[in-house]
């Protein structure tokens, strides 16, 4: 690892603070998103895997905006940068969205037209935030600075959990309005200190941009071809990374898009009470975010990620046991630091497999295709094997679809073993 000067440490620890404030920005609504609808939905159905399909209609939306908003991106050149004008003007406009959905959840043809209102547009700008991350910063040192932004994410978990916890039972529209507010003051700061024109990334790819015709450089980042490139590859980690993160992710969407619901059911607990259960599980995630980085620089982002699959799979189990409020957030605090070891690692896998800096977006698009597809599809799953073995079986569930990611991160360490990959090892 080449040491890094004075100057250069400041800066990137000034875009790794930049960045995981965009990110911040995102997930405060998010993350209240995942808490809060599944109440207002099963207010008019009945059906744990009809509320689980529509929790993931927003991750079916980003199957096919991210990756397409992401090569955008790519290929945008302006003198503010080409990530930072998606955000300008994406991120107030979900914000203002996303103040009107507990305003329509009076009528369910409402409430699905506010809900796929805003996730339509916050997905248009989902990916990018997480893209200045490969723009700004070395490979070597992407674990560490993805560790601060999935603890900025966190950080508006724990947000979430608390303003459910204060305010929805009697003040929702309230609770609704405080995550567009954080979204609001947030991009206002990036908006006057971030210029992505000046990044690693962005000037290698002016300087490819003068240096390949038009015509070619059009074919070469498009989506489709990219993705074509992948599947064609002999080498099939690139693939399977892909889908470990949709299978990991089917698990973890579900254990928090139906954690609200499972406290109400299994735990027999308020909404207001159930809708704080991921709270001290924040608080997990904060502190093994950073060690989850360092430890894979040290043993292999590959084995690392597989680790923590395992504890969270086995946290799942153990809160079954113990189902009672106090066993379910301890089950939940042991799996947020296992699911770190993945959620920290696995698109820094992907960034470093790019073939160059001029695909990082669509990498990150192609990242947020695997994980919004487990999004989409983990909740409608889990919820209908709900439907069939009952709420209190929810927790093994999810489980069993967090062990089938681990078996494909051990494929992937086992091709790796054959052809050595520095920065994905």
């Amino acid at each position: 690892m080449t040491m890094m000067s004075a100057g250069q440490r400041s800066r990137t620890r000034r875009i790794t603070f930049l960045v995981a404030l965009a990110v911040f920005a995102q997930e405060s609504t998010w993350n209240f998103y995942e808490s809060q609808v599944p109440p207002l939905l099963r207010e008019h159905l009945g059906s744990a895997a009809v509320v689980g399909l529509l929790m993931g209609m927003d991750n079916l939306l980003g199957i096919f905006i991210q990756p397409w908003i992401g090569n955008r991106s790519d290929r945008t050149r302006t003198s503010w940068g080409r990530r930072m004008p998606y955000l300008v003007v994406g991120m107030p406009i979900a914000a203002v969205l996303f103040v009107l959905i507990p305003h329509a959840a009076g009528s369910l043809p409402l409430l699905i037209v506010a809900m796929f209102s805003y996730a339509l547009v916050a997905n248009s700008f989902k990916p990018i935030a997480e893209a200045l991350v490969p723009d700004f910063i070395e490979p070597e040192r992407r674990s560490r600075a993805n560790a601060a932004v999935k603890i900025a994410a966190s950080v508006t978990a724990i947000v979430a959990a608390l303003i459910s916890i204060f305010l929805v039972d009697h003040h929702l529209y309230v609770a609704f309005a405080i995550p567009s507010v954080i979204m609001l003051l947030s991009i206002l700061v990036l908006g006057l200190t971030v210029r992505d024109s000046q990044s690693p990334a962005y000037q290698a790819a002016l300087a490819d941009s003068r240096e390949t015709h038009g015509a070619e450089r059009g074919k070469e980042r498009r989506v489709r071809d990219i993705f074509v490139e992948i599947l064609k590859d002999t080498d099939r980690s690139r693939l399977l990374i892909i889908l470990a993160i949709l299978l990991f992710s089917c698990a973890w969407a579900a254990s928090r898009s139906l954690m609200t619901p499972y406290g109400m059911e299994a735990l027999e607990m308020s909404r207001g009470a159930a809708g704080g259960l991921t709270l001290p599980s924040g608080i997990a995630f904060i502190v093994a975010a950073y060690p989850a980085a360092i430890l894979a620089e040290r043993y292999g982002r590959l084995r690392v990620m597989a680790a923590g699959m395992s504890v969270f799979a086995t946290a799942m189990v153990l809160g079954t046991v113990v189902q009672t409020p106090a066993g379910t957030v301890v089950a939940m605090c042991v799996a947020a630091a296992g699911a770190t070891c993945f959620l920290v690692n696995a698109v820094v896998v992907l960034w470093n497999l790019a073939p160059s800096a001029h695909v990082f977006g669509t990498y990150a698009g192609l990242y947020t295709v695997g994980w919004a597809g487990g999004g989409f599809i983990g909740p409608a799953l889990v919820g209908g094997m709900v439907d069939i073995t009952g709420w209190p079986l929810m927790l093994v569930d999810i489980a069993l679809v967090a062990v089938s990611s681990v078996v494909v991160v051990a494929r992937i360490s086992s091709l790796q073993r054959r052809v050595a990959v520095p920065a994905v090892k």
